[in-house]
Formats: C-alpha cells, sequence, structure tokens
C-alpha cells in the first residue's frame, strides 16, 4: 500500500500585546498574552492528540522559532501529549525588522513613506533576498524530511513549524514555487494554522492544503 502524502503543519504563535496593536515583531521577546495562552491551550484539545490532525503517532520532527512567543505556543500546544522531537532553530525566527522593530505601520509609513517590506525589506534587519533565503533553506529540511518518508520509508509522515505571521507568509508564498512578494496575499492570524502538502502524490508538486484552520478570523 503506497504511503499517504507527507506533511506540513505550519502554526503561528498566540496572541501577543503587540500582534493585537500591530507592532512589528521581530526579534524582540513579547511573551503571550493570557488570552493568548488560553486560546493555544484549547486549542490543543482538538489539534494534537491520537486520531487527532496532529497525531504524535504520525509526528518525525517540530521546528521551533526561539522566540518565547513561539516556545511557549509549542509547549502548549502538546502538553497534553509527551513533548515530541523539536529543534529550536533561528532559521524560523520571525523577520528582522532592522530600525522598525517595534513600530506600527502607521509609523513607518511617517518615517518612510511608500515603504512596503515585500520589496523594500527593512533597514538594518533583513533584506526580501536574506529572508528568501532563510525560508528557502527551511523549506528544503522540511522536504527532505518528507522525501525520506515517501520514497525510502525513513521517519514519520508529519512535520510541524511554529513560527511567527511574516515568517509564515513569506513560507506559503515559496513552499508552492511563488515569488516571496506574493505572500502579502496570506493572511496569517495569531494561532492560525496552515497546511501544506502535495497535490497528485507528486513530491514535485507542493501544494496548500488548508490556511487558518482554527484561527479567531477578525
Amino acid at each position: 500500500m503506497a504511503r499517504p502524502m507527507p506533511r506540513l503543519f505550519l502554526i503561528r504563535h498566540g496572541e501577543t500585546e503587540w500582534s493585537m496593536n500591530g507592532r512589528h515583531t521581530g526579534r524582540s521577546d513579547i511573551p503571550l498574552t493570557a488570552r493568548g495562552e488560553e486560546e493555544i491551550t484549547s486549542r490543543a484539545d482538538v489539534l494534537v492528540g491520537e486520531g487527532k490532525p496532529i497525531d504524535p503517532k504520525n509526528l518525525c520532527t517540530v521546528f521551533v522559532s526561539p522566540r518565547i512567543r513561539a516556545h511557549r505556543t509549542f509547549h502548549l500546544l502538546f502538553s497534553n501529549v509527551e513533548t515530541p522531537h523539536h529543534i529550536l532553530t533561528e532559521e524560523a525566527r520571525e523577520w528582522d525588522y532592522g530600525d522598525y522593530e517595534g513600530l506600527k505601520p502607521s509609523e513607518i509609513q511617517a518615517l518612510n513613506p511608500g515603504w512596503n517590506i515585500w520589496t523594500d525589506g527593512c533597514p538594518n534587519g533583513e533584506s526580501v533576498q536574506e529572508m528568501e533565503n532563510r525560508v528557502d533553506t527551511v523549506i528544503e529540511r522540511v522536504r527532505e524530511y518528507h522525501r525520506q518518508y515517501k520514497e525510502e520509508g525513513i521517519n514519520t509522515r508529519d512535520v510541524v513549524i511554529v513560527a511567527h505571521g511574516h515568517f509564515s507568509r513569506v513560507f506559503l508564498a515559496r513552499w508552492i514555487n511563488f515569488p516571496l512578494r506574493l505572500g502579502t496575499h496570506f493572511n496569517v492570524e495569531p494561532g492560525g494554522v496552515a497546511v501544506l502538502s502535495y497535490n497528485h502524490n507528486n513530491l514535485a508538486e507542493p501544494a496548500l492544503n488548508a490556511l487558518n484552520l482554527y484561527a479567531h478570523l477578525r
């Protein structure tokens, strides 16, 4: 019997004070709000466990951003099961906003009218090309896990990433071989879950299966 296609669950961290008020949160280590923790905990009950979308027996590994908002989200999601194998990696960190860290979009526009992160990058932070290169590196790592599972029977089916908003939007665009700038068209809510896999039982046809599952859409 053919193995089912491998999947990637891409999860944005829960709500923080800065995500509530629209501040660019890159390298700053902002914790989840109490409501953010409650929402992730309630999500864990329906998302993670035996027979649930993220079933520990199918889980190969989890890549986690080291920022506390992502790391805490990971631990809350898996609080009802044995902590799975996971890798804390700076490769999954948020876009480095440089001089615009902590600023709201209106404040950035006052400093630099017309600025667009998707084409301009961030002064004294990460450029568009640097962000694309970093995300592409993570994609290559995930696809190698998937290839080993599908073609060699090594590992198990699923990979999870717990990361950030702009990181996830870039990842979605690059996963389906779109230019990074098209990530602007994906909305990724705090705590939202995206599912990425492949079409036609073919690892050469990456696809987006679902977006913002379990999120409180605004």
